[in-house]
């Protein structure tokens, strides 16, 4: 009988344990750990886009190519975290509110008080240095297969430890774009992706086409030596992006953010989907026949066009902006052509044009954005991005020189470069 009473007296506490428990707000240790563990969770998946678009560069480029733009491809990512610890970051977090120009100081982890921040402070950077290597991944592929390794590395350098940092800073550093005209970008539209846009549009516009390209008005296509490589890069790439635009919440310690942490992701991948979609049905229309290439880079135009606010749009809102990208990259690529710039991967067409695309759509789905800020912000990092990337371009054409030789770019740079064929059974192609 006792045993019978203490059970009954344990049963009626049982309701007031949990009400207690749903009322109760998440402590601050729980929320410090939860959030610390989204950014290096996301920091990890988003690191998988240098993965990604080694593979889609591989793939795309020739086979006498596909080893040396893997090697591009892997320093971008080592150069750009190491860039980004040296300066990149203080760069961006170091600018006074409606600032241009951040601290020139070495990044180091401060846990002086974790509760306060919310956040590891290792975390919060590791996940902002993926961003950086995004930035230098894409002009790695644009300038694929003439550009010589000793020039790319050194633009990636500056790319990712100035450029890129000085034009986030206006934005997420609470710069002047940020203080003064309400700019947004959530994920890095233009201030990730139109920026690498632009450098990889100045480099090429510099270096000039691969030969055999043009032939006075015509186009000679030059296949890629691997599609299913190309078309695994671009999965790859979609499942980072969930750590991209997903991370950029930057908390999920509280119902809110996880809710919006969810939300963010759905909308990232319908935008992809979108974009698949829309280039299948202009290819078809355009070509009769779908272009496998396009319709690759239709994803990435559709995950580029929804990252500047990934979060406010209803679901078949992300669809159609996604959409929108799959439609300027079907446009995007021959017009490229039509002005003789050689992009391999149409890097101009989905980061660039899908990047203002997509920053420019924000006040259709977020009332607090408005169209003067978001075309004020476009132009700025543009102008910036754009010029400082011919500047350094230019720079490296007059000093040691940005295109290999006549004779290298006949042979392929992977033996040239590196001494070693990517596919040596099969023979150069």
């Amino acid at each position: 009988m006792r045993l019978l009473r203490y059970a009954a007296a344990f049963a009626a506490l049982l309701p007031t344990a949990a009400l207690a428990q749903e009322a109760a707000p998440a402590s601050e240790t729980s929320v410090f750990v939860f959030n610390t563990l989204l950014l290096v969770f996301c920091g990890m998946i988003a690191m998988l886009a240098p993965a990604g678009f080694c593979l889609l560069e591989a793939g795309l480029a020739r086979s006498r190519n596909a080893a040396s733009t893997c090697l591009k491809s892997i320093a971008a990512a080592a150069v750009s975290g190491v860039m980004f610890w040296l300066i990149g970051y203080h760069l961006i977090y170091g600018v006074e509110a409606g600032g241009f120009l951040g601290q020139f100081a070495m990044w180091a982890p401060s846990d002086i008080d974790p509760v306060g921040s919310g956040v590891a402070s290792s975390a919060e950077f590791f996940f902002r240095l993926a961003f950086a290597a995004m930035a230098a991944s894409i002009v790695a592929g644009a300038l694929a297969e003439r550009v010589k390794f000793s020039a790319f590395i050194i633009f990636t350098a500056i790319l990712t430890g100035l450029i890129y940092p000085i034009a986030a800073s206006w934005e997420w550093g609470k710069g002047y774009l940020d203080a003064d005209w309400k700019f947004i970008d959530v994920a890095g539209a233009s201030l990730v992706h139109s920026v690498g846009g632009w450098a990889a549009l100045s480099g090429a516009l510099i270096a000039g086409p691969r030969r055999g390209k043009f032939h006075g008005r015509r186009v000679t296509p030059l296949p890629g030596s691997n599609l299913p490589l190309a078309a695994f890069g671009v999965f790859v790439l979609w499942v980072a992006w969930f750590g991209f635009n997903g991370g950029s919440q930057l908390a999920v310690g509280a119902i809110g953010d996880a809710i919006a942490v969810a939300t963010i992701i759905v909308n990232t991948n319908m935008a992809a989907a979108g974009g698949v979609i829309a280039a299948i049905i202009m290819t078809s229309m355009i070509y009769k026949r779908v272009n496998l290439a396009i319709v690759l880079s239709g994803a990435i135009g559709g995950l580029v066009s929804i990252s500047a606010d990934p979060l406010s749009p209803a679901i078949w809102q992300a669809v159609l902006i996604g959409a929108m990208g799959g439609v300027i990259v079907t446009v995007g690529a021959p017009l490229l052509d039509r002005f003789k710039i050689d992009d391999l991967v149409g890097a101009a067409p989905a980061h660039l044009f899908c990047g203002i695309w997509g920053t420019l759509v924000v006040p259709w789905t977020n009332s607090d954005a408005s169209i003067l800020g978001q075309v004020v912000g476009v132009l700025t990092i543009g102008v910036f991005a754009f010029g400082m990337s011919a500047l350094v371009w230019t720079a490296l054409r007059f000093s040691i020189g940005v295109r290999v030789t006549a004779e290298q770019e006949t042979q392929g740079l992977d033996l040239t470069e590196l001494g070693v064929e990517a596919y040596p059974e099969f023979g150069k192609s």
